[in-house]
């Protein structure tokens, strides 16, 4: 049986846990995560989990926040006046906003509202975590499929 390895189309069954036990995602009652091998599509340890791995083959794998979604940056934190969002925003403590800025523009977390100022956070929502995994490689594929090669709104019927 063949290996998983770089430039593979994969698909992939994943529980994600903290250091704590505590559950974060799970593809389990959906469809598996399906993406290609070495592009970059998923966290590093994630994907250096799979190369090497077998249809069927379960394995878990612990990988340490640098490797993931990186440290939790408080540059990255800013505490906004409520009066620069837009009145028809309505805040609440988990939402995304989207900031633009001179370089672009990049999701933020609102975490924290208080009286007229509001705590944006620009980190992932997973930065400083280690996170662990448990891997179930159901599939190497011949090719992506075709309905995730489109947008939803292709026609292909994906």
């Amino acid at each position: 049986m063949q290996a998983a390895k770089n430039g593979d189309v994969v698909s992939v069954h994943y529980t994600g846990t903290f250091d704590d036990k505590n559950e974060f995602d799970s593809s389990q009652g959906r469809d598996p995560l399906i993406f290609v091998l070495g592009q970059g599509e998923v966290i590093d340890g994630f994907e250096q989990a799979i190369v090497g791995m077998i249809p069927g083959q379960t394995k878990s794998v612990h990988i340490p926040c640098e490797q993931a979604y990186g440290e939790h940056d408080e540059e990255r934190v800013m505490l906004v006046p409520r009066n620069e969002i837009p009145a028809q925003i309505p805040l609440e403590v988990g939402i995304q906003l989207q900031v633009n800025a001179e370089d672009g523009a990049y999701p933020v977390t609102v975490t924290a509202i208080t009286g007229d100022q509001v705590v944006l956070d620009g980190n992932h929502p997973l930065a400083g975590h280690n996170l662990n995994f448990e891997l179930t490689l159901v599939e190497i594929m011949k090719e992506m499929p075709a309905h995730l090669l489109h947008g939803d709104d292709c026609g292909c019927g994906g």
